[in-house]
């Protein structure tokens, strides 16, 4: 397949692009009425009542980038919701990689929960507690996403870092072009507790914001069988194409021991009695 042949050196040779508007760049998915875009299309709103909740998905495929979000989630009770920000091939076999919000009673810290599929494959959860309240402004959640390895941050701070371990038979997402995808539904059968706590519905509609979407990625054409990354503009806050090479310095080193000391609550890689015929090979690797 001609996707699967395409060099990381002709990536390198591509430019950013940015996405700004959610009318131009964003297609709802689900929940109709649900979706409202705002704010000359600078804002989105997901929500979620007892019929139906509410999703949209990017116009455009990517072949690896950096995605960046900005959401304020649900406030209040918001036991049973979730809200997402994730990246998806869809189908058969697809690749993701997945930042998914577990909401909780008022008062209790939201949940993040962390995923990345290869291949239709996934078991590589991390979950983490949030540091600040994530429903009175607006927070920033990325996804670097390049060959050698995935970032996960939260307002810049890397919270989890998935490398490449193919050498050691690991699979990684790397030859299907995915879109963005963000989503606001309910799942009190597992999401909050394990799902012995329900939704109140007394509390709907429940409403999740989405803001300055922008993604410094290449953009797959399946017409063409081309990536392009024509109309772009220079993304001074991530220094250029930095996120083609992206790895962790010292100080990214240090904040991400201080997340997963203080803040992880849940690690595929320490879960002996769930893989219990023996953990995947990249656990016995170092996390950076």
């Amino acid at each position: 397949m001609l996707l699967q042949q395409l060099s990381v050196l002709a990536l390198l040779l591509l430019c950013p692009v940015w996405a700004d508007n959610f009318y131009q760049d964003a297609t709802v998915t689900f929940g109709d009425h649900r979706t409202q875009i705002q704010d000359g299309g600078r804002l989105l709103a997901l929500s979620l009542d007892k019929i139906s909740g509410s999703g949209f998905q990017s116009k455009n495929a990517y072949l690896f980038g950096r995605f960046d979000m900005q959401l304020k989630l649900v406030p209040g009770n918001s036991a049973g919701t979730v809200t997402t920000f994730y990246l998806s091939s869809q189908g058969a076999g697809h690749d993701e990689i997945d930042f998914e919000f577990l909401g909780n009673s008022s008062g209790q810290p939201y949940t993040v929960h962390t995923n990345v599929y290869s291949q239709g494959k996934g078991n590589k959860e991390q979950q983490f507690r949030l540091w600040f309240d994530p429903t009175s402004s607006f927070h920033t959640y990325s996804i670097v996403w390049n060959s050698q390895r995935i970032i996960f941050l939260v307002d810049n701070i890397p919270i989890r870092v998935f490398n490449n371990h193919e050498a050691i038979g690991v699979a990684f997402p790397k030859n299907q072009a995915m879109r963005v995808y963000a989503s606001l539904w309910n799942a009190d059968e597992w999401a909050t507790q394990g799902g012995r706590v329900k939704t109140d519905w007394s509390m709907a509609p429940f409403t999740a914001s989405y803001r300055n979407f922008n993604t410094n990625a290449c953009v797959w054409s399946a017409a063409l069988s081309t990536l392009s990354c024509e109309g772009s503009k220079t993304d001074s806050v991530n220094n250029d194409q930095a996120w083609q090479t992206q790895e962790l310095n010292g100080n990214d080193r240090n904040r991400l021991r201080w997340v997963q000391q203080k803040y992880m609550i849940y690690n595929y890689c320490a879960d002996a009695k769930r893989f219990s015929q023996g953990l995947s090979p990249e656990c016995k690797r170092s996390r950076f």
